[in-house]
């Protein structure tokens, strides 16, 4: 029988700084209390009390003076504020994960969001993140999410903020996140799951999917190793959890090759180890000559080198360092130089408390037992790789614009200058490029020497192949009477041109409006955004003619139904003739004012009274429906000054 052992079992970062930590205030105080269990794990309960941490069941319990550790899970609210008042000293050896993870919750609600907690309501994990909050919601999984939303109609509506128990099966969780955010408008998802033990679940899966009997070592009350055995039972099906070996029932392994075996985050290095020895009566019978477990866990630990890559995991971030676990015997650390290119960027900003972060070793010292690391230099080099592989690819890249150069522009793409020559900007020749400063574009890097720092690139090639794709997408689908939402691009006397997405169609003059017009710029200008529609297209010559004018609206029957005669209409005066002027009553029809008509005294011409665009009122004294004719009167509204001989000739 082979043992495989998961590479992730046992304590986890949290678990380990809890108990570290309550060793040592044990140590300096001589017996102090813990709230609770420290853990959940009897054993190492048992092992404190020998410690002299005792423990406390009620707030009642404790006096001004004593020293209680806050367990990994975290502590009511409430809690902690009665031990303040009692004087009670609180050392928190909450994990930073969960800690996080209330820092959310109740930064959620001072937003005004409802925080939801997806996990199991009965843990003092989840019951501390809730007594953070007034009104939280908890949910064991998407059927409970299903049936909240259900009962409630107004969800939909409702701020929420999605958190997970950093426990909570990945699976369960995403599945439970995705119905609130297809119902609901307004949530926002934080996967606060702990990365440490996303990972101890998947090494589960993988393995239990190998072997033929699993078994999970942990307390019974601990969660993480509850949802470790769930995991397990879904792709093996023989699965056994236990708390020590004790409990291995001796006919368990018979018939089986492969046996995995996983421990929870709170179980202890020794009693894996009693597990895995009582499993394999191989590894009893070599142990003795090779090596013991222990040596076998210290051979866990990374190996660092100086210029490889490591991942850790965020531990603490001090006023002048960023401290990483990154499972090797030595501390290592980042320091604020050395986390981001940007040297007034805030540390918070970039990493927090239990993120995983992947960094490069600048240093190793393993006499003093630190290890200097840069998430700088890492992330140059991967920007300089993504850059390698997107000229290979011929990918398109965003970046942003910074500065005009000489011959063209320089583009920052993830921190790195791209130099774009004028003639591949997309813009015209002799542009004033200054003007693309500030905005965000896409291009294709073409050239890339990474000694000497020079990268090269073309937005014209981009541009070129998106309009290219938008033209055959418009001549595709383009039909008559089909509306577009355009932009004005070039002017003439007779009419605009107009860009529907990548294909320029003109509309003429007397298409722009029902009002008479003497020029385009009289109702647009380049740059204005026009409602148009199709009038003709011809493929062949790639012709396109759009109107604006809305001809499902007659004008004559505007008219008709807004005026009769007898009544007095504001009216624009569009044109002066001789005998008159031409003024237009609604837009699309005219009406005459004929020169007799426009004072109360003779005048020699129009323009002696009236100025074209002028805005008069005028009494409409004759309609031709058949002819489509309109006569008007000004003077018909004035009072005479003197008695003036009445004159033919109106129309």
């Amino acid at each position: 029988m082979r043992v495989t052992l998961a590479k992730s079992a046992g304590f986890c970062y949290g678990v380990r700084r809890a108990v570290e930590l309550a060793q040592k205030t044990a140590k300096e105080t001589g017996g102090c209390w813990m709230m609770g269990d420290l853990i959940h794990n009897t054993h190492v309960v048992e092992e404190l009390r020998r410690l002299g941490i005792r423990k406390a069941e009620r707030v009642e319990d404790l006096g001004p003076g004593d020293t209680v550790i806050i367990r990994s899970h975290g502590e009511l609210k409430g809690v902690l504020d009665r031990m303040e008042l009692r004087g009670v000293h609180c050392v928190d050896a909450t994990c930073p994960n969960v800690r996080r993870i209330q820092d959310l919750a109740a930064q959620a609600e001072a937003e005004g969001r409802v925080p939801v907690i997806i996990g199991d309501a009965g843990h003092p994990e989840v019951a501390g993140i809730a007594s953070r909050c007034r009104n939280p919601l908890i949910f064991s999984g998407p059927e409970a999410v299903s049936d909240w939303l259900k009962r409630t109609p107004e969800a939909g509506k409702i701020p929420l903020s999605v958190l997970a128990q950093t426990t909570c099966i990945r699976e369960l969780f995403e599945t439970s996140w995705k119905i609130v955010k297809k119902e609901c408008t307004n949530a926002k998802i934080f996967d606060t799951i702990c990365t440490a033990t996303h990972k101890r679940q998947s090494e589960a899966a993988i393995l239990a999917a190998k072997a033929d009997v699993m078994v999970v070592v942990g307390d019974r009350k601990s969660a993480n190793t509850k949802h470790l055995t769930e995991i397990c039972k879904e792709s093996c099906s023989r699965v056994l959890q236990i708390e020590n070996a004790d409990e291995l029932p001796p006919d368990f392994f018979s018939g089986c090759s492969v046996a995995g075996l996983t421990a929870g985050a709170s179980t202890p290095a020794g009693i894996i180890k009693e597990v895995y020895a009582a499993m394999s009566e191989e590894i009893r019978a070599v142990e003795n000559n090779e090596e013991s477990f222990e040596e076998l866990l210290n051979q866990s630990f990374k190996t660092l080198n100086t210029g490889e890559k490591v991942t850790g995991i965020v531990t603490a971030i001090t006023p002048t360092e960023v401290q990483v676990d990154v499972g090797a015997k030595q501390a290592a650390y980042i320091k604020f130089s050395e986390l981001s290119d940007d040297p007034s960027a805030n540390p918070e900003d970039v990493v927090k408390v239990g993120d995983e972060i992947e960094t490069y070793i600048v240093r190793v010292n393993d006499v003093e037992g630190y290890a200097e690391l840069s998430k700088k230099r890492l992330d140059a080099v991967k920007v300089w790789e993504n850059i390698e592989q997107a000229v290979e690819e011929k990918t398109v890249m965003e970046g942003t614009v910074t500065e005009e150069n000489k011959g063209g522009i320089v583009v920052s793409v993830k921190g790195v200058r791209v130099f774009v020559p004028a003639s591949q900007s997309g813009q015209p020749r002799g542009a004033d490029l200054s003007a693309m400063k500030g905005q965000k574009v896409q291009l294709r890097v073409t050239e890339v020497n990474r000694a000497r720092r020079r990268v090269v690139g073309s937005i014209r090639s981009v541009s070129d192949e998106t309009r290219r794709a938008a033209q055959e997408e418009i001549w595709a689908n383009i039909e008559v009477n089909k509306r577009y939402t355009g932009t004005v691009k070039s002017m003439t006397s007779y009419g605009v041109f107009v860009d529907i997405g990548g294909v320029d169609g003109m509309v003429h003059i007397s298409e722009l409006s029902w009002s008479r017009i003497k020029k385009p710029e009289d109702v647009c200008k380049v740059g204005d955004t026009l409602e148009v529609y199709v009038i003709s297209f011809d493929p062949e010559k790639r012709k396109i003619s759009l109107g604006v004018k809305d001809h499902s609206v007659d004008p004559w029957q505007v008219f008709m139904d807004k005026y009769a005669v007898g009544d007095v209409a504001s009216v624009r005066i569009v044109k002066l003739m001789t005998f008159g002027a031409f003024a237009e009553v609604v837009p699309g029809v005219d009406g005459l004012i004929h020169i007799s008509q426009i004072a109360d005294r003779r005048i020699e011409k129009p323009e002696d009274v009236l100025a074209e665009n002028q805005i008069v009122d005028a009494k409409i004294t004759a309609v031709d429906e058949e002819r489509k004719k309109i006569s008007l009167s000004i003077r018909a509204l004035l009072a005479p000054s003197v008695e003036a001989p009445a004159e033919d000739g109106e129309e």
